[in-house]
C-alpha cells in the first residue's frame, strides 16, 4: 500500500464517499489508499501532465485496482461529468490555482470538497462563502510550512462556523482552527505578526494584515471568541 506524507494523510482522513474524484492526482497514491482503506467505493484520478499521468496509470495497475480507479487525462474537472462523483479533492497547489479550478468546474462540482493549498487558504474560504459551501472540518499540518486542509460541503445560508469569531482572522487562519488552537497555528500566527510588524504602516495592506494577525493571537490567547 502506498505511503502518504502527513498532509495527504490528513486529506485522506477527511474523505468518505461513494464516488470520489482526485483532481491533479499526480501518482494516484491518494486514490489507491482511499480504495484500499474502504473510504470510497470508486475513484477517478484526473491528471493533466503526461509524466504523472503515466505514473498514475502504473500505480493503479500495480495495485490491481483498474476496476475501481479510473485514470483520466484532463484539466481540473473537465473530465468529470455533472453528478458523476459526490466528493472531490484538490491538493498540493496554490490557493489561486485551486480557486481557478473550482470556478471553472461548473456543474461538475460535487457537494463535498477536500482542499489542501500550499499557501494561505484565505482565497478558498472566501470562495466557499461565495459559492455556497460551508466549512465542516479544518486541519493544520506541520511541514516545510504549515499546510491547511479544508473539508467543505454545499449548504444554504450563512456558514454558522464563523459565528462568534472575528471574521478577518477566521477567514485568514480558519474558524475551526482558531477554536482548536495548537502549537502549529500559534507559531504560524506569531511569525506572521513578527514579520508584518517590521513592514506594516497605517494605510497599507500590510497594516490590515498585521491587525488580523494580532486579532488571531488574541483569540488563541483566549480573549475574543464569543459563544
Amino acid at each position: 500500500m502506498p505511503t502518504l506524507d502527513a498532509r495527504l494523510e490528513a486529506v485522506l482522513e477527511l474523505i468518505r464517499a461513494e464516488a470520489h474524484a482526485d483532481i491533479g492526482s499526480d501518482h494516484a497514491r491518494l486514490p489507491v489508499r482511499l480504495i484500499r482503506g474502504g473510504r470510497v467505493q470508486r475513484c477517478i484520478a484526473v491528471e493533466l501532465n503526461p509524466g504523472p499521468l503515466a505514473q498514475a496509470r502504473r500505480s493503479v495497475a500495480r495495485s490491481s485496482l483498474e476496476a475501481r480507479i479510473e485514470v483520466r487525462e484532463g484539466d481540473g474537472f473537465a473530465p468529470i461529468l455533472p453528478g458523476e462523483v459526490d466528493s472531490a479533492s484538490v491538493c498540493g497547489m496554490g490557493a489561486h490555482t485551486i480557486r481557478g479550478i473550482l470556478r471553472r468546474a461548473g456543474e461538475s462540482l460535487p457537494p463535498s470538497l477536500v482542499l489542501q493549498p500550499n499557501d494561505s487558504a484565505l482565497l478558498l474560504r472566501l470562495w466557499a462563502h461565495e459559492a455556497g459551501y460551508h466549512v465542516r472540518a479544518e486541519r493544520l499540518i506541520a511541514g516545510y510550512w504549515p499546510y491547511t486542509v479544508l473539508r467543505l460541503e454545499r449548504a444554504s445560508g450563512a456558514d454558522p462556523v464563523y459565528e462568534g469569531v472575528p471574521l478577518d482572522a477566521a477567514l485568514k487562519y480558519g474558524p475551526l482552527l482558531l477554536r482548536l488552537g495548537g502549537d502549529v497555528l500559534y507559531r504560524q500566527v506569531w511569525d506572521d505578526a513578527v514579520r508584518l510588524s517590521k513592514v506594516a504602516a497605517p494605510g497599507r495592506a500590510s497594516w490590515a494584515e498585521l491587525e488580523t494577525a494580532r486579532t488571531a493571537l488574541s483569540v488563541l490567547d483566549g480573549g475574543v471568541i464569543r459563544n
